[in-house]
């Protein structure tokens, strides 16, 4: 094993089916298990840059609206994969990926490379990990930082990790879905680990934004004030524009689900206690995403948890 290479890679290259090259446009059968908010949204960029797409859901219902984008909809996981080159898992939880690992590993070629890009933490990654071994499944994983808008877009930054031969194959299909792709190391579970310390670092920064413009708020002044206060200084942040832009006008459209992030909140917890690392932090981000959560905004974007200040 080599050390852990924190690179970042892009790639627009030549085509890839059965090898061959058909000039600039990558042609691969891609098949995508999962199409919620993030699962769609990548599939809508793997057509736009011309891949062979096939899409299942368990809720039928939440694939079904891809057909018309030119995806094919799969009945069930089995003959999803049948064809396919590369699998890319996108469900909600650990659970979800070891039903369809269980249901479908056996169905797709011997040679096709099973993408993990579910947030499902460090224990439930190794679940995975066992899991696809036992079942001779080719597997890497590719954590996907972003929101609903560069799922969409193509503008995702791709958390790899996995052996290098094998994650140059899969290249291509996280060129198409992502703006970047940083390799994390050749083990499965490197790329969860960055996607966890970077998921702690987003929803600090939003409740922080959001317990700011309280403060302004109950101070009497006008909240964007903090806003224009920090644009362009040292401890600007992007983020805090965007979510602190949601906040101020009391209209929350999910990009990221709040109550999506809770559940990545608690995986970052068990994986910080599970080595030592003080929970305080974390702890406290908890108590206020359950308050908005438990005020209603559960389905609603992350930058909700600004109401509960």
């Amino acid at each position: 094993m080599r050390p852990v290479d924190l690179r970042t890679r892009r790639v627009r290259s030549a085509g890839w089916r059965h090898g061959a090259v058909t000039g600039r446009r990558l042609d691969v059968r891609v098949t995508v298990l999962g199409t919620g908010t993030m699962g769609a949204g990548v599939a809508r960029s793997l057509l736009r840059e011309g891949h062979d797409v096939t899409v299942w859901n368990r809720s039928a219902e939440r694939a079904a609206p891809l057909a018309s984008d030119g995806a094919t909809v799969a009945q069930d996981a089995p003959s999803a994969v049948a064809e396919a080159e590369v699998v890319l898992l996108t469900l909600f939880d650990t659970d979800a990926v070891v039903d369809v690992l269980r249901a479908a590993g056996s169905a797709a070629p011997r040679d096709a490379v099973w993408v993990q890009a579910s947030t499902i933490g460090t224990s439930g990654t190794e679940t995975v990990v066992r899991l696809a071994e036992e079942s001779g499944v080719p597997l890497v994983e590719a954590m996907m930082l972003g929101t609903k808008g560069p799922a969409e877009q193509g503008k995702l930054t791709m958390l790899a990790a996995g052996p290098a031969d094998v994650l140059d194959r899969v290249q291509p299909v996280l060129d198409a879905i992502g703006a970047k792709t940083v390799r994390a190391g050749e083990r499965v579970g490197d790329g969860t680990a960055v996607k966890l310390a970077a998921n702690a670092w987003i929803a600090a920064i939003t409740a922080a934004t959001g317990q700011s413009l309280a403060v302004a708020r109950a101070l009497g002044v006008d909240p964007q004030l903090f806003l224009d206060a920090i644009e362009g200084s040292a401890s600007d942040s992007a983020y805090a524009h965007t979510k602190g832009a949601s906040m101020l006008a009391g209209e929350f459209p999910a990009q990221f689900a709040l109550d999506g992030l809770r559940k990545d909140i608690g995986l970052i917890t068990d994986a910080a206690r599970s080595t030592g690392v003080s929970t305080t932090l974390l702890d406290a981000l908890d108590r206020v995403y359950r308050d908005a959560s438990a005020a209603g905004h559960g389905d609603d974007d992350i930058a909700a948890v600004g109401t509960a200040f």
